[in-house]
């Protein structure tokens, strides 16, 4: 059976409690993340092939046995071309060029600012040439999210560079049904909305929240960055993320005593829950992309080029976030927003996304297996934790179980600290033995030289 190694905070099938998969970070700091690494593990996951989630670790020395143990090792990315990512960027690339399999990235993009003006990309070029050039001594190609990131790397010679999207759009294979149900947008209308913390800080998306809420009883924000989850789990507003009151994720917004806030660990519970919404909109491409999944319709308010790109791709409406005003209805948006063309042209991007893997040896579910049924089902057969809401309770079944967890981790680093304590003393008492062994051979060969040296000076010394 051929074997994958696929670059992802958890394995689909890992059921977390939120405590432990916090701490842990296996969302790698946004639950987007784990929208398109699922997707790619049931992408991937055929009769003949198994997929191994790689919780994120890249350390060069694991290369070895990753050349022993698997036949590919496959990296979905993001915005991984961005000044922030470079340092694990260059891990990345420094364990790529330790491994002798195929390496094959999905969907990999640059970001910029919505100009798309790529100048502050400039002092990373020598990290993405090195990443790039890796990759493709190991590949036939490399997956880009859409013609912004195909233009930056052939701008710098790089010729096989594919445009794939993500992997994300294609978790139901050639199949995307969104639909409008209803035919327009009242204030009893469930409504989504996401955005990250730069758009909701300076990029006005706070106003449209604050306006939107007022109008919408039924709204709710769903947040994605680690921050977010920990300020709804353990109200945490230690950090500078933290502390912006504006997110609807901080413990004083109006919309987290209210309790209209989740964020989720897991993709499934995510989609589940957009499932009985009526819309979605925001400046989370992911956020987004989640509703579409579900089948529910959505709007991208679009920030940045990792975002547009992308829409522009999939045909997904989306609107600049810097040309709506601040008064913005969502039911304007709702009601021009088109999905003939992300739906009807699906199939050829997918046709198109599996050619690409066919390029690159890779097999996947749709063409090669079952279509996935397999591992819908094992996803089905498993109770993962419901999103995350804000903290605003202190019945006993809420502090039963996050003081449960802090007890237990106590309880764990009291015991690590015991044996680094334990090692500690092993250690000083074997310097000990060394510094006396250090002062003993000295002495040891000084008696030695004395015993020695003479009688064999006398024999060395020429007769008179």
């Amino acid at each position: 059976m051929k074997r994958i190694l696929l670059r992802s905070g958890k394995s689909p099938f890992d059921v977390l409690p939120v405590e432990e998969a916090l701490h842990r970070d296996v969302i790698a700091t946004n639950s987007g993340n784990l929208i398109f690494s699922d997707a790619a593990h049931k992408i991937l996951t055929t009769p003949d092939t198994e997929v191994v989630s790689n919780s994120m670790r890249t350390e060069v020395a694991a290369a070895g046995r990753i050349n022993e143990e698997y036949d590919a090792f496959v990296v979905p990315l993001a915005n991984a071309f961005r000044p922030t990512f470079e340092p694990a960027l260059q891990r990345l690339t420094r364990l790529i060029n330790k491994l002798k399999i195929p390496v094959v990235v999905l969907g990999v993009g640059a970001q910029a600012g919505i100009d798309q003006d790529t100048a502050r990309l400039k002092a990373m070029e020598p990290t993405v040439r090195a990443f790039c050039s890796a990759v493709l001594e190991r590949s036939a190609s490399i997956g880009v999210r859409g013609e912004f990131t195909e233009k930056y790397l052939t701008d710098m010679g790089f010729r096989d560079v594919e445009v794939i999207g993500c992997p994300s759009m294609f978790l139901h294979g050639d199949r995307l049904t969104v639909e409008k149900r209803a035919q327009s947008l009242t204030p009893e209308s469930r409504i989504a909305v996401n955005g990250s913390h730069t758009a909701v800080r300076s990029g006005g998306l706070h106003r449209i929240i604050t306006r939107t809420h007022a109008h919408y009883p039924n709204l709710r924000y769903i947040g994605q960055n680690l921050t977010d989850a920990k300020q709804l789990y353990w109200r945490d507003v230690n950090s500078a993320g933290g502390r912006v009151t504006q997110m609807p994720t901080h413990p004083d917004h109006p919309m987290y005593r209210e309790g209209k806030v989740r964020v989720y660990v897991d993709p499934v519970t995510w989609m589940d829950d957009l499932r009985d919404f009526d819309y979605s909109f925001g400046s989370r491409i992911h956020g987004n992309i989640a509703a579409l999944l579900a089948g529910t319709p959505a709007t991208v308010l679009a920030f940045d080029s990792r975002t547009l790109e992308l829409c522009r791709y999939f045909e997904i409406p989306h609107r600049l976030l810097s040309e709506v005003p601040a008064d913005l209805d969502p039911a304007d948006l709702y009601e021009e927003a088109d999905f003939g063309p992300l739906t009807g042209n699906h199939r050829e991007r997918f046709e198109r996304f599996t050619g690409f893997l066919d390029k690159n040896g890779l097999e996947n579910t749709f063409t090669h297996g079952d279509g996935g049924a397999a591992f819908d089902k094992k996803l089905r057969s498993l109770s993962f934790p419901a999103g995350v809401r804000p903290w605003n309770d202190a019945d006993l079944a809420s502090l039963t179980s996050r003081f449960g967890w802090l007890q237990q981790r106590i309880n764990e680093l009291d015991a690590q600290n015991t044996e680094l304590k334990r090692e500690l003393a092993r250690n000083r008492a074997g310097a000990k033995v060394a510094a006396k062994a250090a002062m003993v051979t000295p002495s040891i060969y000084r008696r030695a030289r004395r015993a020695v040296g003479g009688p064999l000076r006398r024999a060395l010394k020429p007769p008179k």
